[in-house]
């Protein structure tokens, strides 16, 4: 079940960083660091974006409902590292 954010009359835009992983079996799956627990899977990486965004408003509403802080994200970094290793 969807819920609407528009029922709450102060809205604003807020942006969260995900994480997409490919799944083992098939399709991908999503992770929202800044908002633990947050997890949504796809068949297809839009379909996975798509309805990791569903997820991340359901779980705002939520926190909103039960009078939580809701986690902002100006804090995380994605950084990739490249490392040399030796062949055996």
């Amino acid at each position: 079940m969807k819920r609407n954010l528009k029922n709450y009359s102060k809205r604003e835009i807020m942006e969260y960083t995900i994480l997409i992983h490919k799944a083992e079996e098939r399709g991908f799956w999503a992770e929202v660091p800044s908002l633990p627990g947050c997890f949504s899977q796809g068949e297809t990486v839009e379909e996975t974006i798509a309805n990791t965004k569903d997820t991340i408003e359901l779980h705002i509403s939520s926190l909103r409902e039960d009078k939580e802080e809701i986690p902002v994200d100006d804090e995380f970094i994605i950084s990739r590292v490249r490392v040399e290793t030796v062949a055996v």
